[in-house]
């Protein structure tokens, strides 16, 4: 695919990309009481109730076009270059290798060799991931199965399907955005997963379009040639797909990665999760609608005191009823938040922008390594959101232009190899980060039973990933 950039996009790029990334300013992390609400399994009840009473419409954007070849990278490290760590993740996914979901699908034959150790790592894993095989190092994580719900043998495309629809809801969209090649695969299995409900969505793709491609550079600061001599251009990150969560039209849209999805028959809490976080959000829709009818300071206080949403300085900044309506009337987006529980890293935080305190998602590498930021850093309490709850519409009902509300400086430098050789190039605004910025942004804390990335084919033998 060849792309024509202008000299003026290859400056701008270029200054851009070796700059550092643009650090954010920590105030501090949002904690409990302090920008994460945590509430009583009576609150709860209340805000889940508000969920099975309302008759929105609602749509599940889910962002799928990921490669499942990163799930079997230890494989080929070994096979390239072991050492100590790729040789344990090997021996366990041997010696576990029977508890995949896809074990099922390898021919008898195999199956049998691989049992009697009869047949060598290398054809395992060829088999597994080229063409001529299952192919998994080609498809997306979407199309890998994950799950043996006996008989049947679930892909993350067809458990979203399920795990939505037991939501009960009478109108239901899925979107996906996907690799346009594999689009007719995609559709075929989650036709299959209805024809187990008995049921049929609306089910639409998108593909990430090449017009938000960022330009490769080499370390020498020139655009990266292909054997054509044409600029080799990357997709430009997850901020690229603000546009396409912009084109949905729902009322309540929940969004998830294709990754984090659970055995079926353990979804409950990501099931009561959804509801909690969809009521949340309609109770504070509500809540503003009240106020923008009729603002006041002592209104706009007390839905903070409740929500926890602004800061003090952006509070005191309203004097004028105009203030406090263009304060209210803006994208939400309820955040579902787990413990961190491991090592501290991106996550929420009061932010200072120009002078202007918020409430942010910030990644590991937008954070400063100087003392005072990198203490606040290690202070978080928790992740990144693993589920999200917003509207593609205003209090006043009017469809929201998402991209109003972005700040395109938010933006990341991203290096890798590409044939071997190191390139740089930008990432688009994260569409947590930068592509939300100017949301206003509700954390709420969820069990963290709901967050269960499959990054790599060993976390498929966690509890959370069995029958």
């Amino acid at each position: 695919m060849k792309h024509i950039f202008s000299d003026q996009i290859i400056i701008e790029q270029k200054q851009k990309v070796f700059e550092e990334n643009p650090a954010e300013q920590l105030v501090s992390p949002c904690k409990v009481g302090e920008g994460v609400l945590r509430f009583t399994e009576e609150e709860k009840s209340y805000f889940e109730q508000i969920y099975t009473n309302q008759n929105a419409s609602i749509g599940f954007f889910i962002p799928a076009s990921g490669s499942g070849s990163r799930m079997f990278q230890f494989l080929y490290e070994f096979l390239e270059d072991p050492n100590d760590e790729n040789r344990s993740q090997v021996e366990r996914f041997l010696n576990s290798i029977t508890d995949f979901a896809f074990f099922k699908l390898i021919p008898k034959n195999i199956r049998k060799s691989i049992q009697k150790q009869t047949i060598s790592l290398d054809e395992i894993v060829s088999y597994l991931l080229q063409q001529d095989g299952l192919g998994f190092g080609i498809k997306p994580k979407g199309l890998i199965p994950f799950h043996l719900n006996a008989p049947f043998i679930l892909n993350p495309f067809q458990e979203h399907v399920l795990q939505g629809a037991q939501l009960e809801n009478d109108v239901f969209s899925f979107h996906f955005t996907v690799q346009a090649i594999f689009e007719k695969e995609i559709q075929n299995s989650i036709s299959q997963a209805e024809g187990l409900m008995g049921e049929k969505y609306a089910i639409s793709f998108s593909e990430q379009s090449i017009q938000t491609n960022s330009i490769a550079f080499t370390e020498e600061k020139t655009p990266f040639l292909d054997s054509e001599q044409e600029i080799v251009s990357r997709p430009a990150g997850h901020g690229a797909l603000l546009s396409h969560l912009n084109n949905l039209n729902e009322e309540l849209i929940f969004i998830k990665n294709i990754d984090n999805v659970q055995h079926l028959k353990n979804s409950g809490e990501t099931l009561k999760t959804w509801k909690l976080i969809g009521g949340l959000l309609l109770d504070f829709k509500t809540e503003i609608k009240r106020i923008y009818n009729n603002p006041t300071i002592e209104g706009l206080q007390e839905l903070n005191t409740k929500f926890q949403v602004f800061s003090a300085q952006q509070i005191d900044s309203c004097t004028s009823d105009e203030a406090i309506r263009k304060l209210l009337d803006r994208p939400t987006r309820v955040c579902g938040m787990v413990k961190n529980v491991g090592q501290p890293g991106g996550g929420p935080f009061w932010v200072n922008t120009n002078g202007v305190i918020s409430k942010q998602i910030v990644e590991k590498a937008q954070i400063s390594l100087r003392a005072d930021q990198y203490r606040l850093m290690v202070q978080s309490t928790h992740f990144n959101p693993v589920m999200v709850a917003t509207s593609a519409y205003s209090i006043n009902d009017e469809k929201f232009d998402f991209e109003a509300f972005k700040d395109p400086s938010k933006y990341f430098v991203v290096r890798k190899k590409h044939h071997g050789k190191p390139i740089r190039f930008l990432e688009l605004p994260g569409l947590w980060n930068g592509g939300m910025y100017n949301w206003n942004t509700l954390f709420v804390e969820i069990p963290t039973s709901t967050f269960t990335p499959v990054k790599t084919v060993l976390d498929l033998l966690g509890n959370a990933h069995k029958e």
